[in-house]
């Protein structure tokens, strides 16, 4: 009979492979296991092999961005809303940079890919509302404007969380965004407002992590 798997187990394992990543311990068969009183034979039961447990590290960043993404609170004010998911982004990554760089490593298959695609789909809803409140012109793609949009916050995610430039270039958000969503058709001034409003300041949770309201 097939033994029952625990859910906690692989969960530590995961959470020990994240904790290696963020303090460069190379993350091997056994080191993963070193401590957590699992062999290495769990690392199979669960992942079957490390190939597998790195799809699934990969999947928990998606998981953990989309749990980021439903904490931001939605408003009556659509761009607001868009300038609020890119901070929730960016701050996912400022959280997590080592879980961040995993997200988008090609080199290892999505448990479900659906899942992923969800994250932008949030960001496609929000464009859906704003050309619904004709803050954007009708004949925007909703799709191409939220993967704009997404650039904008991985570029300032690669280059601040995981890169060379420092945690305050994270305000260049919110210029970005405003000539963006102006060229979608917005009104600059009216733009700008929403957009500060939503971005805020982006900051990784356990020093006041942004939650989608604009911060002083």
């Amino acid at each position: 009979m097939a033994r029952t798997k625990d859910p906690a187990v692989r969960s530590q394992l995961l959470d020990r492979a994240a904790q290696m990543l963020r303090t460069r311990q190379p993350v091997t068969l056994r080191t993963l296991v070193a401590g957590t009183g699992v062999s290495t034979m769990a690392v199979y039961t669960y992942f079957g092999g490390m190939d597998g447990l790195w799809k699934a590290l990969r999947q928990e960043g998606f998981t953990r961005l989309a749990a980021r993404l439903a904490d931001v609170r939605t408003s009556a004010d659509p761009v607001r809303d868009l300038a609020a998911l890119g901070a929730a982004y960016l701050a996912h990554a400022l959280e997590d940079p080592d879980l961040y760089r995993v997200m988008f490593d090609a080199g290892f298959d999505l448990e479900d890919a659906g899942a992923a695609d969800e994250t932008l789909h949030r960001l496609v809803r929000a464009v859906e509302r704003a050309k619904a409140d004709h803050r954007f012109r009708a004949e925007v793609d909703p799709l191409e404007l939220a993967t704009q949009s997404w650039l904008i916050g991985h570029g300032l995610a690669s280059l601040v969380a995981t890169g060379p430039l420092p945690h305050g270039a994270t305000a260049h958000g919110v210029p970005l965004l405003t000539a963006l969503f102006t060229s979608a058709g917005d009104d600059p001034d009216r733009c700008r407002r929403s957009v500060e409003r939503g971005w805020g300041r982006p900051r990784a949770a356990g020093s006041g992590a942004h939650d989608g309201e604009g911060g002083p």
